[in-house]
């Protein structure tokens, strides 16, 4: 059987409500369900109300703005990234495998990274500057159409220029 509702529930709900408690808080604190709360808060004339609408809505809007800034931090982090990666491209480098019989350890120093390994970086560049751009948009108008074609062409360029120094070095030790 219910505990009946007693003047001093009726009055602990009316201070505590008073004071900005929510309905679960004053459930707790008076050790009654939030049904029962709900029960007492709506005999009163006029009912009290817990509409924490424009509270949420605040901390709606503040996580919304925390969460802009995340991704505009991490978009800064990925163009960075981009950078690094990007400088690799022309960077000397040395290439280590094992080979030969007995699974030696040959090491060759490269004036810049194979073919294959410069497709690479350039395939992670592009996927950092893309996530950075879908993240943080670039301003002045530029829409993605722009972005993406900004961003293939630089990648063919990029390539082009690992093809043609290939060529050059006549598929040496630096070839893919």
């Amino acid at each position: 059987m219910a505990r009946p509702i007693t003047d001093a529930d009726r009055r602990k709900v009316r201070e505590l409500h008073a004071a900005g408690k929510s309905r679960n808080q004053i459930a707790r604190q008076i050790n009654r369900s939030p049904s029962t709360v709900s029960k007492i808060a709506a005999a009163f004339d006029p009912p009290l109300v817990f509409d924490r609408a424009a509270e949420v809505a605040v901390a709606t809007e503040v996580r919304r703005a925390d969460l802009a800034s995340r991704r505009t931090a991490l978009a800064l982090d990925l163009q960075a990234d981009a950078e690094r990666l990007r400088a690799q491209l022309w960077t000397p480098t040395t290439h280590g495998e094992f080979a030969g019989r007995e699974g030696e350890w040959h090491e060759t120093h490269l004036p810049q990274p194979r073919f294959g390994d410069q497709r690479a970086i350039v395939a992670s560049v592009q996927t950092a500057v893309g996530t950075s751009l879908r993240l943080a948009p670039a301003e002045g108008g530029e829409d993605a159409g722009q972005v993406r074609s900004m961003l293939g062409a630089l990648g063919e360029a990029l390539t082009q220029a690992a093809t043609d120094d290939q060529a050059h070095d006549d598929g040496g030790d630096a070839g893919g």
